[in-house]
Parts: C-alpha cells; structure tokens; sequence
C-alpha cells in the first residue's frame, strides 16, 4: 500500500504542471494595447495581426482565453494620456504600448501593472529601464536602434547616389520624439566623414513644412535625405515619400515598410516581427515570469529593401552587389 500510495503521490506531482499550464490557457486574460496610429492603418493591421498571429501559436486566442482592448491615437500624441487611462481602468493583466510616446504615458498611468513595448529606440537613455539586462521595475521589450544603423544609412544612400555630399536627416523635434531623434542623428553624424557626407538635421513638426523644406533640399546639388521614424514620419508616410519622389530626391528610410510603400530604399528592423516577439512576452507573463526578469532585447535582424522602380524613375543604377544583398528587391 505504501508503495501504491508513493507512485500515485509522484505521478499527481509530476501532472500539477501541466494541470496548472491548462487552468492558465482556460482562464481569459486582458491586454491593454495602446497604438499611437490609426486603425485603419495597414502598417498597423500587420503588426497587429503579427501579435495576435503569434499568441495563438502559444495557446491564447482572442475570443476563448485572450481579450485585447485597444486604444488609437491616430497620430496624435496629445490623446494618449487619456487614453492610457481608460485601458488601465479596464484592469487588464498586462499593457503593450507602441513607441515611446505610448510607453512614456502607460509608465505615469501604471507603477504596478506589467507593461511591454515594442519599437521604442533607446528605453536606457530615455528613463524608461534601468538596463536592457535587467530592466526593473514593471517594463520590458523590445527596442529597434543599434548605434551602427547610422553607417549602414549613410552607405547605402553614397551606393545608389555616389556624387551625394549633403544629407538632410529628417524627423520631429517635439517632445517626446526628440531624445530619439538626436540619437539617430548621432549615429549618422559619426559615421558621414568616412563618406563625405556632411548631414544635417531637418526638424519638422508640421506637414505644411515638409513640401518647402524638401523643395528646398532638391534645389541643393548632389543632396540627399534620411527620413528617421516617429510618430509624424510614420503617419505622413505616403507624403512624404510622394514628395521624395516629386523633387527627384534619393531618401533612405529607417524601416522596411517604407520602401514596401514607395520610397527608394529601406534598412532597418520589421515592425510587425517587433510585435510578434512582445507576444511571447506576454505569454511568459501570463505563465507567471515578471517583468523585471526578462531583458530588454535589442534587435539582432535587420532587413534591407531596394525599390528598383523608384530607383529607375530617379535615374538612379542600383549596383549589382546592392540587389544580391538585399532581402527584397521590389520591381
């Protein structure tokens, strides 16, 4: 009997993992996602349809064991703090945010409720961890910038245009895009002696001033544009690479899908696999992990697009070592 009663004791011991990891997929958890562009955007349709993708993958699906409340800004970065707040009254079990302004607002909304974030750039030098080992507190995920993207830009742009001598880098100066913003800048202005490059930086907050700053950029010889990402660039996308186009200016962008949307070229981190990564860490919070124990992870891939359409409406010849290296060539 003792014997008996020993095997039974062990084999309910080794099955109360997997009873406890069944009780986790059946009880429905809440997510508070907080998306600082429109819903209507399909940059945004991807990112999410990459998070919500990947959380079924690990056994949570929206509708049965997973509920996702969302809250839009549409750009604007002034809605956000309200916004934050209405998802923290949901009392959710977790909070995702999108971007540092998103981020900035869940962290004054929220001391207690675990939050991850996805393309936010520098999370150590703006305040936002401790470190990207041990980031503290209730806030991990996944950042976009390696300091080294500068170079890769700034090659880029002298390849497809070698007579480039004067590079505009172009993003928002409001707060809280600029800490960001100067970092980028930082990284391109290390970098541009080695190309002979003298970059410049082109603060604009206001899309009246894109069309006459840019014109005068193309009145410039041999010039050429970086546009960083922020909420602005990201939102007024579709103009800005139109006007790129219009003044026959070479622009490389800092992620991918700009070049998927028109621009000329694009190197940088996929947005949407941002996404589909803060899903496996909602699923080790969910599975009890805090957010203090998982690192801040910086990105390791890095994709590179090349419109060979846009490029032969600038006139420009892409070199062959160009094409065989990217990751897309769009015709």
């Amino acid at each position: 009997m003792k014997r008996r009663n020993f095997i039974s004791l062990l084999c309910g011991a080794a099955a109360w993992p997997l009873v406890a990891r069944a009780q986790q997929l059946q009880q429905v958890r809440r997510i508070g996602m907080l998306m600082l562009v429109s819903e209507n955007d399909p940059q945004a349709h991807a990112e999410r349809a990459a998070f919500t993708a990947e959380l079924q993958r690990l056994g949570w699906a929206e509708g049965k064991n997973v509920q996702i409340d969302q809250r839009w800004a549409d750009g604007d970065v002034s809605r956000l703090q309200g916004l934050a707040a209405q998802l923290v009254a949901l009392k959710p079990d977790l909070l995702v945010g999108q971007g540092s302004a998103a981020l900035a607002v869940l962290q004054q909304a929220t001391l207690t409720l675990p939050i991850i974030f996805a393309e936010v750039t520098d999370p150590v030098g703006q305040g936002f961890v401790e470190s990207l080992a041990r980031p503290g507190g209730n806030t991990t995920g996944f950042a976009m910038f390696e300091f080294s993207m500068g170079e890769k830009w700034l090659d880029l742009l002298k390849q497809l245009k070698p007579s480039t001598e004067r590079v505009g880098v172009l993003f928002n100066p409001a707060i809280p895009t600029a800490p960001f913003g100067k970092l980028y800048f930082h990284s391109i202005e290390t970098a541009a002696p080695r190309f002979g490059i003298q970059p410049f930086s082109m603060e604009i907050d206001h899309k009246a001033d894109l069309e006459r700053r840019l014109s005068d950029l193309a009145r410039e010889a041999n010039s050429g544009l970086i546009v960083l990402l922020d909420a602005f660039t990201y939102v007024h996308r579709d103009f800005i690479i139109d006007q790129a186009a219009h003044h026959r200016i070479p622009a490389i962008y800092t992620v991918t899908f700009f070049a998927k949307g028109g621009g000329l070229a694009a190197y940088g981190v996929d947005l949407a696999d941002q996404f589909r990564q803060a899903a496996t860490y909602v699923d080790r919070i969910f599975r009890g992990t805090r957010p203090a124990d998982l690192p801040v992870q910086q990105p390791t891939k890095f994709n590179l697009i090349i419109n060979l359409k846009t490029a032969k409406a600038l006139g420009l010849s892409v070199p062959q070592s160009l094409l065989v290296a990217a990751d897309e060539v769009i015709e």
